[in-house]
């Protein structure tokens, strides 16, 4: 039978505790415990620099981010700037390539394939730009992608914007790519959707694509394997 992949839907998070969380659960499984995982979450507005970016991706200043609200976080995932806020699905696989017999980009190709697979199952046709990683619709990118793989685990992963509020992307150069714009589920469809729903329809695709059975755990759980109480 193929290893399964536990999907925990873990609701809204700040992007610090969550990150803990991804570091402690991708320690485990280097480790050989645990079961490979898909986190699905949203976080408040947060800017996050990949370890490509650079300070003048930000183009929002240091005051008006902080009368947002919105911290700026530099963290050790790949690519450069990008947004997360309400609305979005974001997803942190933490997977043994290994284990799977799969190489990182491989790995970023099934993931993008799990999101065009989810996309079309609402009547969205998305595909890849190539030499441009994530998914895209036209020239808008719906779909961004950034990983960490360290002994052969990742962790890190994509945002789907479902019905986020795209203004926040003008605080920054998305991706880095000045010439790229970026849409989402609601913008396309043309009316609101909900993020549940597309929350279910990314892990089935993702799952599919990792040749995974889906396993849905409490996020309760998720949490107990680091011993952290469930971050608020």
């Amino acid at each position: 039978m193929p290893s399964p992949l536990w999907i925990a839907d873990l609701g809204t998070v700040p992007y610090r505790p969550c990150w803990a969380l991804q570091q402690g659960l991708r320690e485990r499984r280097a480790q050989g415990r645990g079961e490979d995982l898909l986190l699905l979450v949203e976080h408040p507005p947060v800017i996050t620099l990949g370890r490509r970016g650079q300070a003048h991706d930000v183009l929002a200043p240091p005051e008006v981010l902080a009368a947002l609200g919105i911290e700026v976080v530099a963290v050790d995932r790949g690519g450069q700037a990008t947004v997360h806020g309400p609305g979005q699905v974001v997803g942190y696989p933490i997977v043994d390539l290994r284990a799977r017999g799969l190489g990182p980009v491989a790995f970023v190709r099934r993931l993008e394939e799990g999101l065009i697979d989810a996309l079309a199952s609402l009547g969205i046709t998305a595909s890849r730009i190539p030499g441009r990683t994530g998914v895209w619709i036209g020239g808008e990118k719906i779909a961004s992608l950034g990983l960490r793989i360290s002994r052969g685990i990742t962790m890190h992963g994509f945002a789907l914007n479902v019905s986020t509020d795209l203004s926040l992307f003008s605080l920054i150069v998305p991706c880095g790519l000045p010439d790229a714009g970026v849409t989402s589920v609601e913008r396309v469809m043309g009316r609101g959707v909900s993020v549940d729903a597309v929350k279910a329809l990314v892990a089935q695709g993702v799952a599919c694509r990792l040749e995974a059975p889906p396993v849905w755990v409490p996020a309760d759980q998720v949490w107990a394997e680091v011993g952290a109480p469930a971050a608020v």
